[in-house]
């Protein structure tokens, strides 16, 4: 499913999550396709293994790889998503506190990944775990937001208006289907697709924003 927009209005100008989005297009276009995708991701990815043995030398490749890719479909996937959920998170949160969510989210995804696979010596790299956490903390606050999806039916492909809740359910369904049947067929180092960040960054987006968002006083409005 692919969303194409959401029904809520933001009361601010969602300035983190557009510098968030042009930081990770900067690292990509202005640094990664530069050096070449291949070494940025040898340099500056984030691997697992790396951490259980020497975590007092490789900890801060959690947050450099949170704004590396591993491709143009990759990049512009994850800011779609990031653009459409970010705004109203970072308007429910306020600008400074969403910075800090969302840079909690991805420490939170990445070493969920590591419990799954402490020994992968796969390089992680992507924003998708951050992201998770935003998508955790929309659906807390905008339960039933309108949410225009793309849907394949088959052959057929469908534009569809489906709540938010809906849409988050099948989202995280898929993510867990595809995390057991990674681990069951020993995939999860071959996917090519962390599913165990993204469910690690979506619970903990769903539970720091409580800590995150503004005070009820602050007039914050939920769907």
């Amino acid at each position: 499913m692919l969303p194409l927009r959401d029904d809520q209005s933001t009361r601010s100008f969602p300035i983190i999550t557009l510098l968030l989005i042009l930081a990770n297009v900067a690292v990509f276009a202005g640094w990664q396709l530069r050096v070449g995708l291949e070494d940025s991701v040898a340099m500056a990815g984030f691997l697992p293994e790396e951490l259980t043995t020497k975590s007092s030398t490789t900890w801060y490749y959690i947050f450099t790889s949170m704004f590396m890719h591993g491709g143009w479909m990759h990049l512009i996937g994850n800011m779609w998503f990031l653009w459409i959920f970010g705004r109203n998170v970072e308007d429910n949160c306020g600008a400074i506190r969403y910075l800090l969510f969302y840079l909690l989210c991805g420490v939170a995804a990445t070493l969920s990944f590591t419990i799954v696979d402490p020994h992968s010596k796969i390089p992680l790299v992507g924003a998708s775990g951050a992201i998770s956490g935003v998508l955790g903390a929309y659906l807390l606050h905008h339960p039933r937001a309108r949410v225009l999806t793309v849907v394949p039916l088959g052959p057929f492909i469908r534009l569809m208006e489906i709540p938010a809740w809906m849409f988050f359910l099948v989202w995280i369904g898929l993510q867990i289907g595809s995390q057991i049947l990674a681990s069951r067929t020993h995939g999860v180092q071959t996917s090519g697709v962390a599913y165990a960040a993204h469910i690690g960054g979506f619970l903990a987006g769903m539970f720091f924003v409580s800590i995150f968002e503004k005070g009820r006083d602050s007039g914050r409005r939920r769907a």
